[in-house]
């Protein structure tokens, strides 16, 4: 199994991202690639990753900046913004509304359907189109992290989930 995780750097009063650090702890195994995104709204390095790295699951990680519990996301919609008051644009001209994830983990958190409308959500859309378009075989997760989860619990429970993956 070919098992692509990502994350992201810092990004606006964030100094540092959970996610990264979470990536750094992660053990290292045969299969497994890492990856830390800057945050922007570029569907190349999105895209690229996937042509590249040909994965049978891809497990996106993101942080959020409230709550206390792992949101574990099942949808991407096709708006994304800079900023809260700026005006949502569609990411895909014409493109569905929203796309469902299609993996299953064992992870305990919250279900969530709004991933946001800034880069996670971003990142989700653009693999999620990329791997319906071209009809891939491709399983696609995605998790919220809060800014302030330990990052140890994090790593051990991501750990877990991704052990019980075939």
């Amino acid at each position: 199994m070919r098992l692509l995780m990502y994350g992201f750097g810092p990004y606006r009063e964030f100094s540092d991202n959970i996610t990264e650090k979470i990536l750094q702890r992660f053990s290292r195994r045969n299969g497994l690639k890492k990856i830390v995104f800057p945050v922007r709204f570029h569907k190349g390095q999105f895209v690229n990753a996937v042509k590249k790295h040909k994965p049978d699951i891809i497990l996106g990680l993101g942080q959020c900046s409230r709550g206390q519990r792992l949101r574990i996301e099942s949808r991407a919609k096709n708006r994304k913004r800079n900023t809260p008051n700026e005006k949502a644009r569609p990411i895909v001209a014409g493109g569905s509304a929203r796309l469902r994830t299609n993996l299953k983990l064992a992870l305990s958190g919250e279900s969530s359907n709004n991933a946001g409308e800034y880069v996670c959500n971003y990142s989700m859309y653009i693999m999620l189109h990329f791997i319906t378009r071209h009809r891939l075989p491709i399983r696609y997760g995605f998790v919220h992290i809060p800014y302030r989860y330990d990052s140890k619990r994090a790593v051990r429970l991501l750990a877990q989930a991704v052990g019980k993956l075939k």
